[in-house]
């Protein structure tokens, strides 16, 4: 399967909730089950954490009876929503509608309803659309326990690589659909894309991840196995497609990531990879990246001297971080800039 590009507090009303749940048939029970009445659903089992906010992580293991080609889905994961578009689920009934790139639009139907944010989930609303599949993952795993009551509900976060994540998630969704040859085809794809790209980044010489937020640049290290939070994305450049970073130890030459443009005159890298956080969260006020890396400093670089400064997409790379669609748009924006 061939991919192009593009393809393209928790919110509830108390008296509401208890109107609908006196109206409430028992299709709830089912659907809560996983059972969708044909009977035949799929065993998932994933960690969740259950820790607070301000607490350190604490994981339990979670298995779900999923029910297998469900029509009526909710997604408040980007990423899921985009690979179980690529495969060709049905458009999803619900979702955080203003957190859905343009290019994944087509993913969602015509009359969803918003579902919240990917942090606050209306509740009334799900539960009056009796959705039979709900899907979390990332930012929006936090919503797990409050959503499995209303339908079967997975969280699809990340354990493991980028690649481990995209293969399980891929085959998941893909065994849901019954698109498992499909989405077999979508992974082998993607990884031997990846495998090209790597092979031309061994010879571009040295390069730096850098994130723009507001006026102020961080640099970004490889993982270094630790794919836990901001380390699995920062790390992409390197860790997914090869690229051979500036020091051995970049958190340590950085004290901590947070850097000043001196840092890329004195490191010089070959090449720059830059996520505009401005323009992906829509900072009001804030410059582009291309403004704020505009100045003298970063104009006496070997980057900006060879125009080796690639900006990536910052809904790609800073918002979905996943899927099939967006790997490719991922793949597309390295291959690109080293050609």
């Amino acid at each position: 399967m061939a991919l192009n590009r593009p393809l393209v507090t928790l919110s509830i009303v108390a008296a509401s909730a208890l109107a609908l749940a006196g109206c409430a048939s028992s299709n709830d029970a089912d659907a809560a089950s996983g059972d969708d009445g044909s009977g035949e659903t799929i065993e998932f089992t994933f960690q969740q954490n259950v820790a607070g906010e301000d607490e350190e992580p604490e994981y339990v293991e979670e298995t779900v009876d999923v029910p297998k080609s469900p029509e009526s889905v909710v997604f408040f994961d980007m990423a899921s929503l985009d690979t179980w578009a690529a495969l060709g689920g049905p458009a999803a009934i619900g979702a955080p509608l203003d957190s859905v790139p343009d290019y994944l639009a087509d993913g969602v139907a015509d009359d969803a309803f918003n579902a919240g944010t990917l942090f606050e989930a209306d509740l009334v609303e799900i539960e009056a659309a009796q959705p039979e599949l709900i899907i979390v993952a990332g930012r929006s795993a936090a919503l797990y326990e409050d959503l499995k009551g209303i339908a079967p509900t997975v969280n699809l976060s990340s354990e493991g690589s980028f690649e481990e994540t995209l293969e399980r998630n891929t085959a998941f969704l893909g065994e849901v659909l019954g698109a498992e040859d499909e989405a077999q085809a979508a992974i082998d794809d993607i990884e031997a894309q990846i495998e090209d790209v790597r092979a031309k980044t061994a010879d571009i010489g040295t390069g730096l991840s850098v994130m723009v937020a507001g006026d102020s640049i961080s640099a970004l290290k490889p993982s270094d196995g630790d794919y836990s939070g901001r380390n699995l994305r920062g790390g992409l450049v390197y860790d997914v497609f090869g690229v051979q970073p500036i020091t051995d130890d970049i958190e340590e030459a950085t004290h901590g990531e947070p850097v000043s443009f001196e840092f890329l005159e004195d490191y010089d890298p070959d090449y720059l990879f830059v996520t505009d956080r401005n323009a992906a969260v829509a900072e009001e006020g804030a410059q582009t990246a291309e403004v704020v890396l505009d100045n003298e400093i970063v104009h006496s670089t070997t980057a900006w001297e060879n125009d080796q400064i690639v900006y990536l997409d910052p809904t790609a790379w800073y918002i979905v971080f996943g899927g099939l669609e967006t790997a490719q748009i991922m793949i597309d924006d390295i291959a690109n800039a080293i050609s």
